[in-house]
């Protein structure tokens, strides 16, 4: 490994867990470090290069931009935001959209947008319940509304606001509601937090009591969107249609954007109440644009699930020979592995050494985020170079 380690402990910030991996280029599925060593990208930037690295399309679109023009701020009107907003609500049970820079924004705007609605409509309320093991992001205030102490414990006191309860659990959620409580904010399947999926009735419960409670139902989808669980949108695999959404993650295919959505009823926010300045420019939203149209045209949600389906089959085969192994569990392309105990580490770093990228999302559990068009014979290729890991860890 060249000295860019040694560089990068000088001078950058020590807040990542990097993996030894000097990644310089990529192609699809696969990307290659600095000494041509090929491997299987099965992290594909944290579930964000939803057709792979370098797709044609997605180059191409930001080629072209580029050379045209790629920020003016929202003080003018462009082409790509206005294309791009029109193809995501006229795909969606939405109506209308906001872009920023990034999840954890998108998230910021949708408990703002809640908030002014609980201000209006339920006097002042203005708390907003969220799950116990979930992610909405590391700002000060989504630390606050991601239940996990590990991310709140060091930034004491949280900004208040927020009620963190069991997921997938309807009674905790009722039990919380109070007249404080102006929203509910819920990934349709938690990624960070392990891919933990609820029962299938669970988000359709949540849908019922908000319009009992008058309460805003926020789906937090910057994982799930833009076709991981086998829809367009995670909300579609459950059944109900939210009030707003956020997107981040896959929506950009690689270029950083985020966006909230949400239904005309809920659109309260006015000149001034938001903004950003890089948000929805003209750059990242033709290249979104590409990305979010091939998805659509090629129906790769659907081509994401029956892969995806091909992943846990091979998986669950796994766990058959492999006691270590305890659950297979996810949906479409985003699958999480769980060991009978904390090996992810050293999972990981023996599929490093086979050529397979993953990711430890917990110390017990390893996630799999490959891109949405990864081929069945990747994904064979993938499986084939876990059991070798496996194999060491049991010999080990």
């Amino acid at each position: 490994m060249s000295n860019l380690t040694d560089l990068e402990n000088k001078y950058y910030m020590q807040v990542a867990r990097r993996q030894p991996v000097v990644i310089v280029r990529g192609q699809g599925t696969l990307v290659w470090d600095e000494n041509d060593k090929e491997y299987l990208d099965f992290t594909s930037g944290w579930a964000v290069n939803t057709l792979g690295h370098c797709h044609p399309a997605l180059v191409r679109a930001v080629e072209e931009q580029a050379r045209t023009l790629m920020q003016t701020s929202n003080q003018f009107y462009t082409v790509p935001q206005v294309k791009l907003a029109q193809l995501l609500v006229e795909n969606s049970c939405l109506d209308r959209i906001f872009f920023s820079n990034s999840g954890a924004e998108a998230n910021e705007g949708a408990v703002k947008l809640a908030r002014k609605y609980g201000k209006i409509n339920r006097n002042g309320a203005y708390e907003v319940i969220t799950a116990l093991n979930s992610f909405h992001g590391r700002t000060l205030t989504m630390a606050a509304a991601t239940g996990q102490p590990s991310y709140q414990e060091q930034w004491q006191p949280l900004a208040p606001g927020f009620i963190n309860v069991p997921y997938n659990d309807i009674e905790a959620i009722k039990a919380a509601t109070n007249s404080n409580t102006c929203a509910v904010m819920l990934e349709p399947v938690q990624g960070e937090g392990g891919v933990n999926v609820p029962s299938m009735d669970y988000l359709k419960q949540v849908r019922e009591w908000c319009d009992e409670q008058n309460l805003v139902m926020v789906l937090d989808e910057v994982q799930t969107g833009i076709g991981r669980l086998g829809t367009l949108f995670g909300y579609e695999r459950f059944g109900v249609e939210p009030d707003a959404i956020t997107l981040a993650k896959g929506l950009g295919g690689g270029v950083p954007i985020g966006a909230f959505m949400a239904k005309e009823k809920f659109c309260l926010l006015s000149p001034g109440d938001h903004g950003s300045t890089y948000g929805g420019n003209a750059l990242t939203c033709a290249g979104s644009f590409a990305v979010v149209d091939h998805v659509i045209q090629n129906d790769i949600p659907a081509y994401a699930e029956t892969v995806g389906q091909h992943l846990r089959d091979g998986l669950n085969a796994l766990a058959s020979r492999y006691e270590n192994i305890t659950e297979v569990r996810g949906m479409g392309l985003l699958i999480a592995v769980q060991f009978s105990s904390d090996i992810s580490g050293q999972m990981v770093s023996l599929c490093n050494e086979e050529g397979l990228l993953l990711n430890p999302v917990r110390p017990n559990a390893i996630r799999f985020m490959p891109p949405l068009n990864v081929s069945q014979q990747e994904v064979d290729k993938a499986l084939e170079r876990l059991e070798i890991a496996l194999g060491k860890v049991v010999s080990g």
